[in-house]
Parts: structure tokens; sequence; C-alpha cells
């Protein structure tokens, strides 16, 4: 970030870098008082009419540090960074007039006085962004700051109440804050202020060792001010920037319904047999009736499904490459069209990040890792004495079950092997393979009314997870509606999240 010499002329054409940064600090009652400042320095109402002067045209890779901006004499109203002749604004106007300011300051005093910190952030704002959401025009200088002061606003409230372990205000007027847009830089920088005004007791909100014993914490957690930016990018984007990105989580869903949908048909059809023998095989007997992938991912080494599961890992790269070829490639091809929007929105990402891409395709494989595993768990020991019976019964099941569903459920066309009738010759076959290792009829019937006991379990449960996606899906686009309308979007990349 450098400074311009001008007002609203932003740099344009920048590339990888995060439309909105929120860098954040804060400064402690006693080492303000310790140095005789004031927080009220920070909205004298004074214009530095020398900020368009030395520092024009110097680069500097953080905002001036705050300390350094209580000697700052009128550091948020400065003219060499404003417009308005009221550029002050809070949580009950968008201009503050000398009457309002004057109140503001005698609060930030008592706040000073009471010991509590006061609190400093930025939003960066990206001049192309700006641009593409019809918030700036270049042409003209003209920004949209009314539409930038509502977003803040709004999103000011995730910070004052969810940013430490409670809520910084003990009640709606405890917390004294205010706002400002300066444009004298090649980024538009919304700085917020804010502090607690009453004397801070609580036990969980003060410091109980060390040499800040006593004093408030400080520190907002960098997972608030991850959901802060995106709130406030939400905010301020325009409904056809948030379209593209509604479309492509949109299809992302679909895709991976209608894959696992179809799997069972799949693995029903008897190709992967000795696959499904192998996986078998490498569960850990200790955790029978119990496997599953869990929190863990599908490659981890250091777990006891570790070979179950790249042995399943592996089933479905050879799924993914013949029967659902054409819906794993756009399953991909989507989720790297999301790798770019975050690129866009959240610049380059760090070493150790994941990607969208990755996380959706970890999810897909988890999914229909845990749909194996819980047939396989339903096969019990007393029902069928040979490893290839069981998995008789277990591709019963899946396509018994798949048809089933069939019946509801119109799958993609472009799906491979997959109609009912031919579906259900290959189950009768499957039914009537004659049974070796002397089993009787009778207990052949014995095990078929047992296997039909634990197939009417398995559908409930199947049914339930279907119900609990489409659901899903329903909820995730009245969200979409709605949030268009009043243009908010809770956090749509919630499981999309990603870290700093």
């Amino acid at each position: 970030m450098a400074k311009t010499g001008k007002l609203a002329d932003f740099k344009l054409g920048e590339k990888k870098t995060a439309m909105v940064n929120l860098p954040a600090q804060f400064v402690t009652a006693s080492s303000a008082n310790a140095k005789g400042q004031k927080y009220s320095n920070l909205v004298d109402y004074a214009n530095n009419k020398d900020k368009i002067d030395d520092q024009n045209n110097e680069s500097i890779t953080e905002l001036l540090d705050l300390k350094k901006q209580f000697n700052e004499a009128g550091y948020a109203t400065r003219t060499s960074a404003t417009t308005e002749q009221e550029p002050l604004f809070s949580s009950d106007k968008l201009h503050y007039n000398n009457h309002d300011i004057s109140v503001l300051r005698k609060r930030l005093d008592t706040a000073q006085a009471n010991g509590n910190n006061i609190h400093e952030l930025a939003f960066s704002l990206r001049g192309d962004w700006l641009v593409e959401n019809n918030l700036y025009d270049p042409k003209t200088g003209n920004i949209d700051q009314d539409k930038l002061k509502h977003a803040q606003q709004k999103v000011v409230k995730t910070l004052i109440n969810q940013g430490f372990k409670l809520p910084l205000g003990e009640s709606d007027r405890d917390v004294v804050w205010f706002g400002v847009i300066h444009q004298d830089t090649d980024h538009l920088n919304m700085h917020l202020w804010f502090a607690k005004e009453s004397k801070e007791t609580r036990p969980e909100m003060l410091k109980q060792s060390g040499p800040y014993k006593g004093q408030p914490t400080g520190v907002i957690t960098l997972e608030k001010i991850e959901l802060t930016k995106r709130e406030f990018r939400n905010e301020l984007m325009n409904e056809k920037s948030r379209q593209k990105r509604t479309d492509v989580l949109k299809g992302l869903g679909q895709l991976k319904k209608d894959i696992v949908s179809a799997s069972g048909e799949v693995l029903a059809d008897g190709r992967y047999v000795g696959q499904l023998k192998a996986i078998f095989l490498a569960l850990p007997q200790d955790q029978k009736g119990h496997w599953q992938v869990g929190n863990n991912r599908l490659m981890d080494n250091n777990t006891k499904m570790a070979k179950a599961n790249h042995l399943t890992n592996q089933l479905l790269n050879d799924m993914f490459q013949n029967e659902f070829k054409s819906e794993y490639d756009e399953f991909k091809q989507l989720g790297q069209q999301f790798d770019a929007f975050n690129i866009e929105d959240q610049g380059v990402m760090r070493k150790g990040q994941r990607k969208l891409s990755e996380n959706k395709d970890e999810a897909l494989r988890r999914r229909l890792a845990n749909k194996l595993y819980r047939h396989f768990n339903q096969i019990q020991d007393n029902e069928l004495e040979t490893i290839d019976q069981k998995l008789i019964d277990i591709r019963s099941r899946i396509h018994d079950h798949q048809d089933s569903h069939l019946t509801k459920t119109a799958f993609k066309t472009g799906l491979k092997e997959n109609n009912i009738q031919e579906s259900n010759s290959k189950v009768a076959q499957i039914n009537n393979i004659p049974v070796k290792n002397n089993f009787n009829k009778t207990r052949i019937d014995n095990v078929m009314l047992k296997s039909n006991k634990s197939f009417f379990k398995i559908n409930r449960m199947w049914q339930q997870d279907i119900r609990a996606e489409t659901n899903a899906e329903r909820q995730f686009l009245r969200n979409q509606k709605s949030a268009a309308r009043g243009q908010q979007i809770e956090e749509i990349e919630s499981q999309n999240h990603r870290t700093i």
C-alpha cells in the first residue's frame, strides 16, 4: 500500500491480491497513559494539512501504527484523506457533527480512564474490486461511501460481540466505536476504532497471569477476523459476482449428490468384487461394526483404518476413471473455478492452506467410503461363513437398496450401466448363485431372512441420508435467495472456510 498524494486514485488491475484485508491492533490504557496520549486524540476534528507532503509517494507495508496515530493531529478527519465535511460515522449516524464528536471524545476518555484497551482495524479494499462491485468510478472519482459505511455498521457487531471470550460490552451502550473512510492511498481504507466504556471486571476478559495481569485482554481471535471479512465482502458484493459463486457451489453439490446416489449401482454389478474383498479383509477386526473414516482424511497413515482406507481410495479412483469420469471431471473443474474465486477474494494461498477443491474432493471420497463401510458393518459373523458369500450379500443389499431408491429418483442419464431392469436381473442372478461350503436350504433361508432385516435397517438409514442431503440443499438455496434480497449471505464457505 502506498500514498498517492491524491484522493480516490486507487490502483487497478492487481492480480492475486486479496480484495479485502483486515489488519487489527490495539493499545492498552496503561501504555497510552504512560506516554501522555489520549484516546480522544484520534477524533480530533482539526485538519492536518501537512499530510499530503512528505509521505505522499512513500511505499509502506502496514497501516500507520496505532501508537503513532495518537501523535497525528486529527488523524481520522484529516482533509488529505477524506472528502466529506463530516467524515466520521458510527452505529447511529453516517455523518458525525461537532456535537456528536464532542460526545464521542468524552466517551473515549471515559473508556481510557476505566483502563480499557482501544482497538483499531482497517478494511483495506482493492481498487478493481471496488469497480467490479459498483462502489468506485475511476473516471469521476466517485465512491459509494454510504454503502461502505452501512456495511461496516453491520459487521462491527461481529467483532464486538464475538471477537472475544465474551461480548466486549456488558450492554448495548457499553461499547463506543467510530469509523472513517480514507482515500489517500492506492487502496481505499475504512478505519474502525472501538473500546469498552465501563470498567472491565469479568474474569474471562482479564489477563490472569504475566506482566499484564488484571488488564483487559486485547487480541481478537483470527477466526472472527476472517468471519468479519467474509461478512463485509458479502455485504458489498454485487448480485452478479455473488451469483457466479452460488452457481458453482450449487453445481458441486448436485454432482456430489449424483455420484453418491449412483455409486451403489456401480458397486453392485460385480466389476469391483475383487477390490471389495481386499477392502473387507483389510478392515480392523477390533472395530467391527464401527468401521468409518471418522474425522480422519482418507489417506492418513496413522489410523487402524489406514490400509482399508487406502484400498477404498484406489477403488474410488478406478470408479472416477470409469463409470463417473465425466461427472468427476466436471466436479474437479468446478472446484478449481471456485479456487480462482478464492484467490480473487482472499489473495494467493499461503503454505499449508488447503484449497476448496481439495476439501470438496476429500468430502466426496469420505462420503462414498463411509457409505461402503456402513454396508460392511451390517454383516454379522453368524450370517455367512465365507468372505465371498459375505461380499455377495453386500452386493445384493447395495443393489436391492439402489433399486428401491431408483423407483423414486431419476439419476443423471450419462451414468453407465444405470438400467433398472438389468439391475433387477443381476440381483436375481446373485441371489441364485449356488451356495458352497455345505450350506443347506434351511440355512440359506435363515440367512436371507437375517439379510432382509439388515436390508430394512440399511434402507431406512440410506433414505435418512438422502433426505438430509436434500433438505440441506433446499436450505442452502433458501439462504441464497434471502441473502440476495437483503444483500446478506451468512457463511457460504463455512465448510469452504480457509484459515490464513
